[in-house]
């Protein structure tokens, strides 16, 4: 069962770090609809990296930012996160991988392969928690700048990558949980088996009697 559950839990990280750098370069993070007739009907959309604009016959501009300094606080936070991000879920996979207890790779020792599998639950966690932070962050400006009457900029909306962003860290989040304690039930039931060594029960001590000097005399024996 504890293999099972490491097996699974791993996979549930890879998915979720798969769909964490399938968010990072996707283009539609914001979306923004410019309406006027069908020719002149403009799309607008922005990632961390660039921003786009597609007209009604499919046909889209994009432009990357210009300097990294003159960007928001917020925009340079998230790209940020976003990386380590996937360096603390590369990490993870290793350590993960190589702490499997399913898997032959690396080290033997039971005790060192749950000191990795451990360590890579934990990386795993952290890499959820700083793409969650990251998308959040960017949905929370998304919405304050839509919803602020006094905003004179383009007015956008929640774009398709960022609900990719949520789902890759919940995955890796949970898979990381679930990691981390299939290892500890396992360390559980190594010291519940190492409590108790033997099945049997001991002795009881046996004693016997003699007369000595007419004295009675009463020794004990414990026998194992």
């Amino acid at each position: 069962m504890t293999s099972t559950l490491e097996i699974v839990s791993f996979l549930l990280c890879l998915g979720g770090l798969a769909t964490i750098g399938a968010t990072l370069p996707n283009n539609y993070w914001r979306v923004s609809s410019i309406h006027g007739s069908v020719i002149t009907t403009t799309t607008l959309f922005e990632n961390l990296w660039e921003s786009c604009a597609k007209d009604s016959t499919g046909v889209s501009n994009c432009r990357e930012f210009d300097s990294l300094l003159a960007l928001p606080a917020y925009i340079q936070a998230c790209r940020a996160l976003m990386i380590a991000s996937i360096l603390l879920g590369f990490i993870a996979a290793v350590l993960s991988l190589l702490g499997l207890k399913c898997t032959k790779i690396g080290l033997s020792d039971e005790d060192g392969k749950m000191k990795f599998a451990v360590t890579g639950g934990f990386l795993f966690i952290l890499g959820g928690l700083c793409s969650m932070v990251a998308v959040s962050w960017y949905a929370a400006m998304i919405t304050a700048q839509f919803f602020d009457p006094l905003y004179a900029g383009t007015k956008y909306e929640l774009g398709d990558a960022l609900y990719l962003g949520w789902a890759g860290s919940v995955l890796c989040m949970l898979g990381g949980i679930l990691l981390t304690c299939s290892c500890k039930r396992k360390k559980n039931e190594d010291y519940s088996f190492n409590k108790y060594p033997y099945s049997s029960g001991q002795v009881a001590p046996r004693q016997d009697t003699y007369t000595k000097n007419s004295e009675t005399v009463i020794s004990n024996k414990e026998y194992v």
